[in-house]
């Protein structure tokens, strides 16, 4: 083992996989001291986050549902990061006074990498829209704790850039960030964001305040944790629930998100690149949003088992309303689980998805009417190749297909394929715009718009405000340019 850990690595991170679990299946096995166990962790712990670290790239430009070759290599990364929990965990135990002068043997050590471990499974698993692995999320919560009761919880590890307590927290607030409603891109920034403000949460021992920023966590129960908005603080087990607020976590997205917009780098503000982007600034709001909101949904939901037909993308939009049942445009089957006056719960059946993904512009068709509705892909979850559900919410009744012209420059005109959303009596008073993200600067407020219907009309308009932004789309609130009628 030792001789293999000190070869290079393969150009394939991938192909490392089957060797990393098969010597740490070994150690299982095998007779080894403390200290040559501890050793040998050492080494597989650090060439498997190297490994995982390079195939993590690989899963973020999947489309849902992921394919089964991907699914493969991340069940093997997920096996392996039990593993590696599991053994780094058991050394514990194993420790005594006689060996604890050499840092790889610190018993600190080994319960901040079964954490990460464990961290990093759950992020995966978000990463492909995955459910978590049965047990992962109580052995979390129970590794935490006996942390905690060998006071080591607030020690930062030798070599470790941060403490136990920071690693659970920021694996929890990854939890109750909805990872369902983000993007295997937005997973990764928001698990970057949460390892830099994790610190920021707040653990109360007095009784819960009922908001939508405050959380409480069953250590007994294998499950992320529960808004107190949702689900009211329950003592069922022998270990008393944690409670939290991120109130002030909260203020600080605001305070970060202002800057932001007024210009200010990320780097500046200690905040990853991909905050400056569509995707980065529109999951900071919907998180500010979340966890400043009452939370508590307008409608109630009613079971359904109707069929839909889904079409997506906004060129495949654009066409549909363009040329209605003679467009080119790949549908798929869907049945609606459950239905609302916002939106539908939606589990694929039949025919290819195309470009799917949580932030994606879709439009729906249900029973025998001809009338397509717009909607945002809000989640999705997927526990298989086979298995994919989204939920939907409505965005309007139709869609206006339109071109916005931009000028270049010396290089001339550029021409968009965009949609325009009437307004919504006791709604909205202004139309959307549904462009592509990043396709209009954002100091630009004056567009030019062409709707080629019975007549070829120009439209100048303003853009007023963002009302929202994903990895694949901003929707903007526009007004007419009076000033041009």
């Amino acid at each position: 083992m030792a001789h293999w850990l000190e070869s290079p690595q393969a150009q394939n991170p991938i192909d490392e996989l089957p060797a990393l679990r098969a010597h740490l299946d070994s150690l299982s096995e095998l007779t080894f001291t403390p200290q040559q166990r501890a050793s040998a962790l050492d080494g597989l712990y650090k060439r498997g986050f190297l490994v995982i670290a390079g195939i993590l790239p690989s899963l973020t430009n999947s489309m849902l549902p992921v394919e089964r070759k991907s699914r493969r290599v991340v069940r093997s990364v997920l096996d392996l990061l039990q593993g590696l929990a599991d053994q780094t965990s058991a050394l514990v135990s194993l420790f005594n006074s006689e060996n604890l002068n050499d840092t790889r043997h610190a018993p600190e050590l080994a319960l901040w990498r079964s954490l990460h471990a464990l961290a990093y499974q759950l992020m995966i698993s978000n990463v492909i829209a995955s459910p978590a692995p049965t047990g992962v999320w109580r052995q979390l919560h129970q590794t935490y704790q006996y942390a905690q009761r060998l006071d080591l919880h607030g020690r930062v590890p030798h070599g470790a850039s941060s403490s136990l307590q920071h690693i659970y927290h920021a694996a929890v607030l990854l939890g109750c960030s909805q990872p369902a409603s983000l993007t295997p891109r937005e997973v990764l920034f928001l698990a970057a964001y949460f390892e830099r403000f994790a610190d920021q949460i707040q653990i109360g021992e007095m009784k819960p305040v009922v908001a939508a920023d405050s959380f409480w966590v069953d250590p007994d129960r294998d499950i992320a944790a529960f808004s107190c908005l949702r689900k009211p603080l329950i003592v069922a087990g022998e270990i008393a629930p944690i409670f939290f607020s991120c109130e002030r976590i909260s203020k600080l997205l605001k305070a970060q998100l202002t800057e932001l917009e007024a210009g200010t780098p990320p780097l500046h503000i200690n905040l990853p690149d991909f905050a400056a982007t569509s995707a980065g600034l529109g999951v900071l709001r919907r998180l500010a949003g979340r966890w400043g909101d009452s939370g508590k949904r307008r409608y109630n939901r009613r079971r359904q088992n109707q069929r839909t037909v889904l079409a997506t993308g906004i060129d495949g939009l654009w066409s549909l309303y363009k040329a209605g049942e003679g467009a080119e445009v790949e549908l798929s089957s869907w049945m609606i689980t459950n239905e609302s006056p916002d939106g539908y719960a939606v589990m694929h059946v039949t025919g290819k998805t195309g470009k799917l993904s949580v932030g994606d512009v879709v439009a729906v068709r249900s029973g025998t009417t001809g009338d397509w509705q717009i909607c945002l892909a809000r989640w999705a979850v997927s526990e298989n190749p086979e298995h994919l559900e989204l939920g939907l919410q409505i965005l309007a009744p139709k869609a206006i297909p339109a071109i916005l012209a931009q000028t270049k420059g010396a290089k001339g005109a550029e021409y968009l394929r965009v949609l325009v959303l009437p307004e919504l009596q006791k709604i909205r008073s202004q139309k959307l715009l549904v462009v592509a993200a990043g396709a209009i600067p954002k100091k630009k407020k004056k567009l030019l718009l062409v709707v080629d219907g019975k007549n070829i009309a120009i439209h100048e308009v303003f853009v007023t405000a963002v009302d929202e932004q994903t990895g694949s789309v901003e929707i903007l609130s526009i007004s007419p340019d009076e000033s041009s009628c």
